[in-house]
């Protein structure tokens, strides 16, 4: 009798119960590590404390800028809540444990220059992978930190996407995000094209905020054969930058290429050729990024990246506290207290563990990177990209891969989104066994990953030395090619139209979801789905959220309502015959049950997959796992040669399949939404 029918339970307890169930079931397996409870320093209310954001918006950007170049000491940056935890854990760290130490860290970071906390990868893996919204965490964090300025990482054009979007969008984002807490923009082109940031500069201008426009740092200053990026091409740029209004200027070496004496070189320089700030960013990738940053702040760099001890080094930013003592009692002593920064810092090394199956297999700096030349935020996430094609076994080979594509290119500027090209194109060719020998005639008939189609069109802008033609023709075929930035060819997003179809009857869209159905409408219309239909888990403990419990544990969670339900699971049953399993909790005292299909199980019935037949020109099949996003032939449709058939996506990754010949649909065998396997039949012709 004490028993419940889950059924009988409210709606947000039985998504909650499902949630949980679902994750032991077919995730953990109801093994859980133990991790220890994050201590969140008890710290006074950071409400009247004065700081960046009040010299801010008492002065506006050019007061700041005026404070920044009055300064003696070396300023800080905590990039611990963006750039570190992309860079570490692919960017899954939830709103959850930042909004706990947020006030902690206004307080003992009060003296900060800002705080990296939103904008790059955060957006879309806030919707898509982590189910919450990244305007609340603005929001939240906003709210929290009210004395240090709020920092993001704008894209240019391309905003916090990975293509470049009509210009209204960009101004819409920019006004919006600017409204809601965000500072100090970031703002950088992939290929360093002055033209590609301009609209973004502008607009922050016009928001009052600060633009920090970046000059992205690669190749080496200090070879002398290495003619393409010369000090002389970084002047050049900076004073262009300057030009164009920006407040600070960045220097974004976002693969640790920027070498202790290269940084000294190049910074000395562009303080007597500029009147700009100039605000460092780095990673530890290599092992010497707290000595680039000491001999930056020795040529007089004004701001430097740097993030918690314990979310420091490897393919993250310098470490903030070794940073701090490495300068005390020196002319560009920075003025911490080490010893309040260190409680934030403690607790983030209890966080950090939680997220361990989000990082990469690099346990050491590695000076390899200076060959491979991949991006500290790229990384993490690019093992686990590989991982889902099937090839990790191969990593090795894609790196070797990444700096062949890269040379095969010409040597580009890598940072997202000509980085997540030249990653995909690497995996792609190892996928397919091509080289940059035999590329020209084996892959000549091959339909190329959608970024690196973009790329070769023109539409994350115009490299330094243009395109390779041969490869372009290639990969591109007859799409049209462009030259200008893509933002004048754009038509205007429609918004009210994009209004229209948000709305219902029980729901009136903001204007932030307008700006995120426009940035990422098929991952904003997920997200919508998924918390419409399973719910919220943003107030949840991210140790339940990623690893669920293990029989005897309880855990309490917040819920919509404001209520903090109390949960035990008591037991995990064995495995039924129709492959599901039983779960027995109390919750709030009630004793519940909640049955789970194993999916293990469920897949020994699954109808088998049907396999394409390479040797057979009529059979279309995939060259990679992932899902079936769109398919857009049916049964009876004539083709064409090089006609899309279908796209497949996996990890950010989209991929075109094309008909490899003229002929007709004879039998479709897939759907849309439908995960597919490597090699898996998706249309046959005749």
């Amino acid at each position: 009798p004490d028993i419940l029918d889950i059924k009988t339970v409210e709606d947000h307890e039985y998504k909650l119960l499902k949630f949980i169930s679902d994750k032991v079931v077919n995730e953990t397996k109801g093994i859980k590590p133990f991790f220890d409870v994050p201590e969140v320093p008890k710290v006074i209310s950071p409400k009247g404390l004065i700081g960046t954001k009040q010299l801010l918006d008492e002065k506006g950007p050019q007061g700041v800028v005026d404070w920044i170049n009055s300064q003696k000491k070396l300023l800080l940056t905590d990039t611990t809540m963006r750039d570190a935890q992309q860079s570490l854990m692919a960017t899954r760290v939830r709103t959850r444990d930042m909004e706990k130490i947020a006030k902690a860290t206004a307080v003992h970071g009060k003296d900060l220059f800002s705080v990296e906390m939103w904008g790059g990868a955060t957006f879309d893996v806030a919707y898509r992978f982590l189910k919450e919204s990244p305007w609340e965490r603005l929001d939240l964090l906003r709210e929290k930190m009210p004395n240090v300025l709020l920092q993001m990482l704008i894209r240019g054009s391309n905003g916090v996407g990975y293509k470049n979007y009509p210009d209204n969008v960009i101004k819409k984002f920019i006004q919006e995000s600017a409204s809601r807490g965000v500072d100090v923009y970031r703002i950088f082109d992939a290929l360093n094209w002055v033209d590609g940031m301009k609209v973004a500069i502008h607009e922050v201008r016009e928001q009052n905020k600060i633009a920090e426009a970046c000059i992205c740092y690669t190749g080496d200053i200090l070879d002398e054969y290495r003619d393409k990026y010369t000090l002389e091409y970084y002047v050049n740029l900076a004073k262009n930058i300057e030009k164009e209004g920006a407040h600070i200027l960045g220097i974004k070496d976002m693969s640790a290429l920027l070498k202790p004496y290269a940084a000294h070189k190049l910074i000395k320089t562009l303080k007597r050729e500029t009147g700009l700030p100039i605000h460092l960013h780095t990673h530890d990738t290599t092992g010497n990024g707290v000595a680039t940053v000491m001999l930056a702040a020795e040529a007089g760099v004004d701001i430097v990246d740097t993030a918690m001890n314990s979310m420091s080094g490897l393919t993250s930013q310098p470490a903030l506290n070794s940073v701090v003592e490495a300068l005390k009692h020196t002319s560009r002593d920075t003025g911490f207290d080490t010893s309040k920064m260190q409680s934030i810092d403690n607790y983030w090394q209890a966080v950090r563990p939680i997220y361990t199956e989000f990082e990469s297999d690099l346990k050491s700096s590695t000076a390899e990177i200076y060959r491979y030349e991949i991006p500290g935020g790229q990384y993490s996430n690019l093992k686990p990209q590989v991982e889902s094609f099937g090839l990790g076994s191969r990593f090795t080979e894609v790196k070797h891969m990444f700096k062949e594509v890269n040379q095969m290119l010409g040597d580009i500027i890598k940072v997202t989104p000509t980085s997540k090209a030249v990653g995909d194109m690497a995996i792609f060719m190892v996928q397919n066994n091509l080289t940059s020998e035999n590329i020209l005639d084996e892959g000549k008939d091959l339909a190329y990953p959608d970024s690196i189609v973009s790329y070769f069109k023109g539409m994350m802008g115009q490299p330094q030395g243009g395109f390779p033609k041969e490869l372009q023709k290639i990969v591109v075929k007859n799409e049209e090619i462009i030259t200008v930035r893509p933002g004048e060819l754009l038509p205007d997003e429609d918004f009210d139209a994009i209004r229209t179809s948000l709305q219902t009857e029980n729901y009136t869209p903001t204007e932030s979801d307008l700006i995120s159905s426009a940035l990422y409408p098929k991952v904003y219309q997920k997200y919508r789905q998924t918390v419409d239909e399973d719910g919220s888990f943003r107030h949840m403990e991210s140790d339940v959220f990623f690893h669920g419990l293990r029989e005897g544990e309880t855990c309490e969670v917040k819920i919509r309502s404001g209520k903090v339900v109390v949960i035990k699971l008591l037991e995990i049953g064995k495995l039924s015959e129709e492959g599901k399993r039983t779960l027995t909790y109390e919750v709030d005292g009630n004793r519940r049950i909640f049955e789970v299909a194993e999916k293990n199980a469920v897949k020994k019935v699954k109808t088998e997959v049907i396999m394409a037949d390479h040797s057979d020109p009529l059979d279309i099949g995939t060259s990679i796992p992932g899902n079936l996003v769109k398919l857009t032939v049916t049964e009876g449709d004539e083709v064409k040669k090089d006609q899309t058939i279908a796209i497949i996506e996996a990890m950010k990754m989209e991929t075109i399949v094309t008909a490899p010949q003229d002929g007709t649909v004879d039998k479709v065998y897939v759907k849309a939404s439908e995960t597919l396997e490597k090699g898996q039949l998706l249309v046959k012709l005749k």
